[in-house]
């Protein structure tokens, strides 16, 4: 076929095949170009000026039929020729043309997109096995005859009884349901953006909100801060409720995972607690298209704790803890902490209920907590066009609820609350139920000058209309915040079956971790610890006694691998296979020693 290619030079035309890797016609292109233009900066483009360009060199192993392109089709060309030495001093090319250019315009200094913003992330990305069959289920809702509407048989259908999609708004109100699933929303923009039975070109439906200056600006200045303009500043920031939510259910797969976390404030004096939870997704069904944490264990990391609050220490083992998860088949799914206060008053209630609709959910501080470790654990999307979309991070907080009983809330920060933390335009305020914009004129903590685009919200007034407001100061942090449902499973089926081991990190409170406590966990007989039996291997379901046995650093990588799968799988077969193993002697002859 024979595409068409524009530039500032003129146009050229060129014979190439569907299947031709768009990168092998560079030498092609650059001969039908000036001599001095640099190769690494030509780009195409379907739409002038521009818009929507890629560098050719970065579009390897990406063919002319997989964006789309038919015979006759016009391709935009921009470029950058090497800048002329004029008496020793290079001339930036707006002044050849007999144009003036501020000095932060010097094209000199441009710098070439990076690759990860040109290329396609979502061709190769792997998303969830979840995911993957989300992607494939059909997500309608089905509903029975309308006894009183419906006028056909049992075997037709009409608008009455017919399925509705996964994201109907009067379903959702119905139940109750205040977020559509991530999934269901996909399935809302998807069929928008792509018409499949046209035979269109795929396009990603989700984009990731981006509020940062462009490093990469075609218009050829230097980078921020030295110049910026239209083409490279973010856009204003609407601020809007998020209709969906990324995970729809936190549940804790054992009621004794929390009540032992509760221990420390109960034996502590009252002082609060962090702790990081590690389980698996898994669908939830009550929601259309939905997804559920299961929690099925919490760590608690070397913190400073004190009545109003926590200080996380240095936490050496953070990736031996996460990689010995992933040997037990789980991850790092959120963080929990608590926030309790006895009342004064012991008629009230177990604790004081602080956290309500007159005051906050989630504090302007820990909303930005929460973006951070979003931002840190996104989730992999083929339907994104940064190859990830969102974060299936939760956040939970334990507190008083309004019946002065201890409670547990879940929570997420939205998309935009992450991209406003990673962009630092807000930071959090003493008052909790308020988040502040940043001024542009102060340094960050990098020591980087800040670009803050202007940040609006909307609110009902007090005359009852929908106003628009300016954030600037501040603004309420409701419009950050995702609530998400939690709870326990009606039947139990928890991985770790044998809790009790003393937890990390209680030093404080007289609960350390000894070899006694091990060997006394592991015993089965008098001088014998056994794992060929049921006893034996249930004895050793217990998250934090495997993080123990890790620390004392007798078990190589696969001896760890196959106790690991005896925790949560309850083999007793594997168990006799691990007792022959040269570490597990290693570890009896120790503990049969004290």
């Amino acid at each position: 076929m024979i595409l068409r290619f524009q530039s500032k030079e003129g146009q050229f035309r060129l014979n190439v095949e569907l299947d031709t890797d768009i990168s092998s016609v560079l030498p092609q292109v650059q001969e039908k170009l000036p001599s001095d233009v640099i190769a690494s900066s030509i780009t195409i483009s379907p739409k002038p000026h521009g818009a929507d360009s890629r560098p050719i060199q970065s579009l390897k192993d990406v063919t002319f039929g997989r964006l789309g392109l038919t015979h006759g089709t016009q391709i935009f060309l921009d470029f950058k020729q090497d800048t002329p030495v004029e008496n020793g001093h290079s001339v930036p090319a707006n002044k050849l043309s007999g144009q003036d250019v501020a000095p932060e315009e010097d094209v000199s200094s441009v710098q070439i997109a990076a690759p990860t913003l040109v290329k396609n992330p979502w061709d190769s990305v792997k998303q969830s096995p979840l995911d993957d069959r989300l992607d494939q289920k059909d997500g309608k809702i089905h509903r029975k005859k309308d006894e009183k509407m419906c006028r056909h048989g049992p075997r037709g259908m009409c608008d009455y009884c017919m399925p509705i999609e996964p994201y109907d708004k009067k379903y959702l109100d119905e139940n109750k349901i205040k977020h559509s699933s991530y999934h269901a929303y996909l399935r809302k923009v998807n069929q928008g953006k792509n018409k499949y039975e046209s035979g269109s070109s795929y396009m990603p439906p989700l984009t990731e909100p981006y509020y940062r200056v462009n490093p990469y600006c075609p218009s050829g200045h230097k980078p921020f801060p030295q110049g910026i303009c239209s083409k490279c500043q973010p856009s204003a920031i609407s601020l809007q409720a998020q209709e969906y939510r990324m995970v729809d259910h936190v549940e804790f797969a054992n009621p004794e995972i929390v009540n032992s976390y509760l221990d420390w404030w109960r034996n502590s004096g009252g002082t609060q607690r962090i702790g990081f939870m590690y389980g698996h997704y898994e669908e939830y069904e009550i929601v259309p298209l939905g997804t559920k944490a299961v929690v099925e264990a919490i760590y608690e990391p070397p913190q400073a704790d004190e009545i109003d609050g926590v200080t996380l220490g240095e936490w050496d083992s953070e990736d031996a803890i996460d990689e010995l998860a992933s040997k037990c088949g789980l991850r790092r799914v959120g963080v929990i902490f608590t926030d309790l206060t006895v009342p004064e008053d012991s008629s009230q209630g177990a604790a004081a209920c602080k956290r309500h609709v007159d005051s906050f959910f989630l504090s302007s501080l820990e909303i930005q907590l929460a973006s951070r470790f979003q931002a840190k654990y996104p989730r992999p999307s083929k339907w994104s066009e940064s190859g990830q979309f969102g974060s299936n991070f939760v956040t939970c907080v334990v507190s008083g609820d309004d019946k002065g009983q201890i409670g547990i809330s879940a929570y997420q920060a939205s998309n935009a609350a992450v991209e406003m933390v990673r962009a630092d335009i807000v930071e959090p305020s003493a008052e909790p139920g308020v988040m502040l914009v940043q001024d542009e004129d102060e340094d960050n903590e990098l020591g980087r000058v800040r670009y803050i685009p202007e940040v609006f919200y909307r609110r009902i007034n007090e005359y009852g209309a929908n106003v628009q407001e300016n954030a600037k100061p501040s603004f309420p942090v409701e419009y950050l915040l995702i609530t998400l449902t939690h709870g326990f499973p009606n039947e139990t089926t928890p991985k770790f079956v044998k809790p009790g081991f003393a937890i990390e990190n209680r030093d404080a409170i007289g609960e350390a971790q000894e070899p006694r406590d091990l060997q006394t966990q592991l015993k089965a007989g008098a001088n014998r610890i056994a794992l060929d039996d049921t006893q034996g291997v249930l004895a050793v379901s217990d998250f934090h006694l495997l993080c123990f046995i890790h620390n004392l650093g007798v078990l190589s990588k696969d001896e760890e691998q196959l106790l690991c799968t005896i925790a949560v799988t309850h083999d007793a077969s594997l168990g006799a296979q691990l007792m022959h193993t040269s570490g597990w002697a290693t570890l009896q002859t120790i503990l049969q020693q004290m």
